[in-house]
């Protein structure tokens, strides 16, 4: 027997079904859908997928003549776009690892990760390309532009002469015309083999790389099949708004998409609610993905407004007319997001209640999901249809969930799960990978809940702080936290979020206000310096709106831990 049918066997063994190559579900996709449009970034250009496979090959080709190897690291760091997207399927479809990285993370940040992975080659955007500084990361062969995968920088002759002899090396292989018979790509035959490292932050000392196996890859396309793939089909619409640097916008608003045949359109530039409203109306996207801050806020802005009249509420008041006002209200819903979808499917963070409640009352199609990027990204899932209110669905197709207490009904105990999505681990970092994973393999994801007798997941609480961008960026307080805490007459501090915007609470350091004879306007005024120079210093999604001076001492737990659940308003 083979070493890779001894893997392909434990496998199966050890999860009770086969788990397909994920590649060959790339590779089947393209070539099926070949001629069916692919990539689009909105209102721009429009990749085929025959388009596609083309320039993955182009990039194979460079790829394998500047010296890289099956599991090398590959990065790449800029704005979503088709050009992103296929150098990402480029990479894994080689045999590379991914490295996915948030564009809006600091030079610094990109630094780190691009060193911590050792990543050979780093694809960048337009943006990233004037901010990063090469010197800094010294193990790195070549840059490349994501737009036209020119080199930003080479430090080998082998990747000059590639790059620079693509068209030639292209036309020699394939001197007619390239064909879907030409189309092989790299076979993962081990479901744990590492596909791609998916950092949760950039930080210099608390970098975690995910690292993301084929398998957990497979099992989340095979999930989404089974719940909505029926209602998705080659040459629907869809739109990719949350970055595809995170797992939530890889997974589930590209990767399932592609491999359905459907035809993906990228806000390329930073989607506020009025992009995303043109987008949803011209698109008419078949299935949406978002986080809750994006649907919170189109409901307030382009929903609220129209039915908070007096006369509407009268009649939504009135128990034999409210029926048909509600239906007609979610109509209008619908309506401000194309019109044409089967669900929305929110996640990535607490769902506003006043939100919910209002889509629940009119009959609004949508549900709540549960994940972690440690699980690529799915643990929780229910179908609008039989979705329970305020919950996060129950365990998703192929994962155990379970509450670690005694009676999970009634008694809020972390959520445990365990199953193929979960990662292998977390790159270089054996010590916190033991903290995450027991020894019987249940993934600890540090979120409190509870579970009903029908298995749905109700999330409680969070053990851990991180909080959620609007457009579904990782924000980490403590990051934040650590570097207001050593700015002038910062006595103590913590970071909350109100709405979409962070807000930074501190308790002076009163004594050295006292020392310096300082008014409170005095004090005002150097926590608002202390507001913009904070922000110069950290990525643009995680900045500060305002700093408010608290007059008491923050209360703390036994171990002088700020109990933050008392500043965070819910």
């Amino acid at each position: 027997m083979t070493d890779d049918m001894t893997r392909k066997t434990s496998a199966e063994e050890r999860y009770g079904y086969h788990i397909p190559s994920f590649n060959e579900l790339i590779q089947k996709s393209i070539i099926d859908n070949w001629d069916y449009d692919a990539l689009t970034d909105f209102k721009g250009a429009t990749l085929q997928y025959h388009d596609v496979a083309r320039k993955i090959e182009k990039l194979h080709i460079m790829f394998e003549s500047s010296g890289v190897e099956h599991g090398d690291k590959i990065a790449l760091c800029g704005r979503n776009s088709a050009c992103w997207a296929v150098a990402f399927l480029a990479t894994l479809t080689y045999g590379a690892v991914a490295v996915p990285i948030l564009h809006e993370f600091t030079a610094e940040q990109i630094h780190n990760i691009v060193n911590h992975s050792g990543a050979k080659l780093l694809f960048v955007g337009d943006v990233v390309a004037t901010q990063i500084d090469a010197t800094k990361m010294p193990s790195l062969e070549g840059i490349i532009y994501i737009p036209d995968y020119s080199l930003v920088l080479s430090r080998t002759d082998k990747l000059t002469y590639a790059r620079e002899h693509l068209n030639e090396m292209f036309g020699k292989k394939y001197p007619k015309y390239f064909r879907k018979e030409h189309v092989n790509y790299y076979i993962d035959s081990d479901p744990d083999e590492l596909a791609l490292i998916n950092y949760t932050s950039g930080t210099t000392g608390h970098s975690k790389g995910v690292m993301i196996p084929y398998r957990a890859m497979w099992s989340n396309n095979d999930f989404a099949n089974n719940v909505i793939g029926k209602y998705l089909h080659r040459g629907d619409n869809v739109i990719s708004i949350l970055p595809m640097a995170h797992e939530y916008g890889l997974a589930f608003e590209f990767l399932f998409e592609f491999l359905r045949g459907c035809h993906v359109y990228y806000l390329t530039r930073l989607p506020s609610p009025a992009i995303i409203a043109t987008a949803f109306s011209e698109v008419k996207p078949k299935i949406i993905i978002a986080v809750p801050l994006v649907i919170e806020k189109i409901i307030r802005k382009k929903v609220f407004p129209k039915i908070q009249n007096t006369k509407l509420r009268l009649l939504l008041n009135m128990p034999v007319i409210s029926k048909k006002v509600n239906e007609r209200i979610c109509e209008q819903v619908v309506n401000a997001f194309g019109g044409n979808f089967y669900e929305v499917i929110i996640g990535g963070a607490a769902f506003n209640r006043e939100v919910e409640d209002f889509l629940h009352k009119i009959g609004f199609p949508y549900t709540v999901g549960y994940g972690t990027t440690e699980c690529a990204p799915i643990i929780g899932y229910s179908d609008w249809h039989t979705y329970v209110p305020y919950s996060c669905g129950r365990a998703a197709l192929h994962q155990q969930v379970r509450i670690d207490s005694d009676d999970p009904e009634h008694v809020a105990g972390e959520i445990l799960t365990k199953g193929p999505n979960v990662m292998l681990g977390y790159y270089k970092d054996e010590e916190a990978t033991k903290k995450a994973i027991d020894k019987d393999g249940w993934y600890h994801t540090g979120d409190l809940g509870t579970m009903d007798a029908g298995g749905n997941i109700f999330i409680r609480g969070r053990l851990k702080t991180m909080l959620l961008g609007a457009s579904g960026q990782n924000i980490y307080p403590e990051e934040i936290e650590d570097k207001l805490n050593s700015m002038p007459l910062v006595g103590e501090c913590m970071v909350i979020q109100e709405g979409d915007k962070l807000i930074g609470l501190v308790h002076p350091d009163f004594e050295g206000t006292e020392i310096a004879g300082l008014s409170h306007d005095d004090l005002t005024g150097i926590m608002e310096q202390n507001r913009k120079q904070l922000n110069t210093m950290i990525p643009a999604y995680s900045r500060l709106a305002e700093i408010r001076v608290m007059d008491e001492e923050f209360q703390k737990t036994p171990k002088k831990s700020i109990k933050r659940y008392l500043y965070q308003k819910k």
